[in-house]
C-alpha cells in the first residue's frame, strides 16, 4: 500500500478520498479534525500553509515514512510560494505552481477568457468611477471569503484586489479532469453561498449535484472547458465556478485542485487525478457517455450516483466551544474536536445527504443542519458560550 501525503486547509476530504483508494494518507491540515484523525496513518496540525510551517512538517514526515509525493487541496491560494516549496521537495500530483499562480492572475485569466470568446462579469482592476453593481474580490481567494459589495468610500490596495459587475443567478459548477489536453467532465453542480455578516455575503456554503441546466448549456459550458484545459495546461482535478441567469452563462473561475463536489461522485476519482498528473493520462469513463446537445461525448454521468448527494458547511453563530464527549451524528464530517473553540462565522462541521430528488435532499440537509444546532445548544452549560 503506496502512502501518500497530503496537504490543505482540511485535509479530511482527501484523505478519506485516499485511504478508500486503498493509499495510506499523512495529513498535514489547520485543524486535525477527529475524522481525519481517524482515516489518516498519521497527522500534523500546523498553524498555516506558510512555508515556515509547513516546512518542519513536511521534513518529519519525509523522513520518517520516505513519502515521495504529495497531493494537494484547498488553502493555497493565499500561500502560492508554499506550492513552489513543495514542487521543490516531492512529487505535487497536481495543477503545476505555475499553472496555479497563472489562475490566480486574474488580469491574465480574464484576458484569456475574451481571447477565447467565453463569456464573463465585467471586471475592472482599478477602482471604478460609481460604486453601483460592483463586488470587491481579493486576487487570492477561496470559497468567496473576502468577497464583499464595493462602497465609494472603500479604500483597497489595488494589488490585493479587482472588482467584479455584479450578476444576478445561480451559481454553479462543473467538475472535471483534465491531463493537460483533454478532459472528461464529471459533473454539473449548483451551489449556494452563507451570509456571515455585512463584509462576508457570498461565502461558500454548500453544493448538490444537480442543477436544472439544459443539456445545451451543459455542451456549451463543456466546449469552454475543453479550450481553457490546453491553454491553462490544466492536470488532475479542477472545477469551473459559473453563474447561469436568464438563458446565458458567465465564468467566474476555475478552482485548479480537488473542490468540495468530488464528495458527491463515484469511481475512485482520487485515483484519477493522480492518473491524469502522473501518468498524463484519463482513463477510460465506464458506461456510456450521455448525448447532450449535438456532441455526443459532452458530458458524461459516469460517476453520477442514482440519487441526488448534497453537502453542506454548519457555520457557527455564536462563538462556541466543542463539548466533552459530544456524541456527532453519523452524516456529519470534519469533526472538530473536543474543546476546540469555533467563533461566530466559522465552520463548525459538514454534513452530507442522499435522496432520490434534488429538493429532498435541499430539506434534509436543513433539518439536519438544525439539529446539530439545537444539539449543541443543549450542551450550554458544558461550554457554549454566548
Amino acid at each position: 500500500m503506496e502512502t501518500i501525503l497530503i496537504i490543505a486547509s482540511s485535509g479530511r476530504m482527501l484523505a478519506q478520498a485516499a485511504k478508500n483508494a486503498g493509499l495510506k494518507p499523512l495529513v498535514i491540515d489547520l485543524f486535525a479534525d477527529l475524522d481525519t484523525q481517524g482515516c489518516a496513518e498519521d497527522f500534523c496540525r500546523i498553524k498555516s500553509l506558510a512555508e515556515q510551517d509547513l516546512a518542519p512538517a513536511v521534513d518529519d514526515f519525509v523522513e520518517r515514512y520516505a513519502v515521495t509525493d504529495v497531493i494537494y487541496g484547498s488553502g493555497f491560494e493565499y500561500y502560492p510560494e508554499s506550492l513552489r516549496y513543495l514542487d521543490s521537495r516531492l512529487t505535487v500530483l497536481g495543477n503545476h505552481p505555475d499553472v496555479f499562480a497563472r489562475l490566480q492572475n486574474k488580469q491574465a485569466f480574464f484576458s484569456t477568457l475574451d481571447d477565447l470568446n467565453i463569456p464573463h462579469p465585467e471586471v475592472a482592476f482599478s477602482a471604478p468611477d460609481s460604486a453601483d453593481g460592483w463586488l470587491m474580490k481579493p486576487m487570492q481567494g477561496q470559497g468567496g471569503v473576502g468577497i464583499q459589495r464595493y462602497h465609494d468610500d472603500d479604500v483597497a490596495a489595488a494589488p490585493s484586489v479587482y472588482w467584479q459587475k455584479f450578476q444576478t443567478g445561480t451559481p454553479h459548477s462543473a467538475l472535471f479532469l483534465a491531463d493537460g489536453q483533454q478532459v472528461q467532465v464529471v459533473g454539473f453542480n449548483t451551489q449556494w453561498s452563507a451570509s456571515l455578516s455585512e463584509t462576508q455575503e457570498f461565502v461558500f456554503s454548500g453544493v448538490i449535484n444537480s442543477t436544472d441546466l439544459p443539456d445545451a448549456h451543459k455542451a456549451v459550458i463543456t466546449g469552454w472547458i475543453k479550450q481553457m484545459a490546453p491553454v491553462f495546461e490544466l492536470r488532475g482535478l479542477n472545477s469551473l465556478d459559473f453563474i447561469h441567469a436568464d438563458d446565458c452563462s458567465y465564468v467566474l473561475e476555475i478552482n485548479p485542485r480537488p473542490s468540495a463536489s468530488m464528495q458527491l461522485y463515484e469511481g475512485n476519482l482520487l485515483i484519477r487525478h493522480i492518473q491524469a498528473c502522473e501518468a498524463g493520462t484519463l482513463l477510460a469513463q465506464r458506461g456510456k457517455a450521455q448525448s447532450v446537445g449535438n456532441n455526443s461525448e459532452a458530458y458524461c454521468a459516469a460517476w453520477q450516483d442514482p440519487h441526488c448527494t448534497g453537502y453542506q458547511i454548519v457555520y457557527a453563530g455564536q462563538d462556541l466551544t466543542i463539548p466533552d464527549q459530544f456524541e456527532w451524528p453519523e452524516w456529519c464530517m470534519d469533526l472538530p474536536r473536543s474543546g476546540d473553540m469555533c467563533r461566530a462565522g466559522q465552520p463548525i462541521c459538514s454534513i452530507i445527504a442522499h435522496q432520490k430528488e434534488s429538493r429532498s435532499v435541499l430539506e434534509q440537509l436543513q433539518t439536519k443542519q438544525q439539529l446539530i444546532i439545537n444539539k449543541l445548544e443543549g450542551f450550554h452549560r458544558h461550554g457554549i458560550y454566548s
